[in-house]
């Protein structure tokens, strides 16, 4: 990332316990499609980063409609075609009880914030931790969602990847300069 790109990416919140590795969780709707597609592609930008041991990635949902279900077909043939490992994936849906668990709470979309921050009401210090995923792409503009692919094709699965991809990129960068 260039100086200037990194100057208009967001910033990762500090670490809640630095004594501890720093966690992410990845919020979408239903924790098939999207958030899952990205927690695994940070995960693997995180492991090239040489951060791997330092954070931890986990994904979950806002609803319940698909919790138990593997990620979607088409989002695991994705991610195989891209070299990520698609396997072992469980929707499950996020609990608010779990928010403080996080230091990173990154929704996909603006469904996805509001269900959070419903789920984090009377809690001002998670306010600063839940943040939109491609706030970490400096090319998108802010507030810019990552477009649900779940009624589309394989090209919406591919780009999709390509968001998550680079806005992956753009929060190891920022996660170096952090941790």
């Amino acid at each position: 990332m260039t100086s200037a790109a990194a100057e208009s990416a967001a910033s990762p919140p500090p670490p809640r316990d630095p004594s501890r590795p720093y966690r992410i969780c990845v919020v979408c709707l239903g924790n098939i499609c999207r958030s899952p597609m990205a927690e695994r592609v940070l995960a693997a930008q995180l492991d090239r980063a040489g951060l791997a041991d330092r954070v931890v990635v986990e994904s979950a949902g806002t609803g319940d409609w698909h919790v138990g279900q593997p990620m979607d077909a088409r989002a695991r043939a994705e991610l195989s075609r891209r070299g990520h490992d698609a396997d072992g994936h469980e929707a499950r849906q996020i609990q608010p009880g779990w928010l403080d668990d996080y230091d990173l709470l990154l929704a996909v979309d603006d469904l996805s914030v509001a269900g959070l921050t419903a789920l984090a009401a009377g809690r001002p210090g998670l306010a600063g931790r839940i943040t939109l995923l491609r706030a970490f792409d400096p090319g998108a503009a802010d507030g810019t969602d990552v477009p649900d692919p779940y009624y589309g094709g394989a090209a919406d699965f591919a780009a999709v990847f390509d968001l998550v991809d680079t806005a992956a990129k753009g929060l190891v960068s920022r996660l170096g300069e952090l941790l």
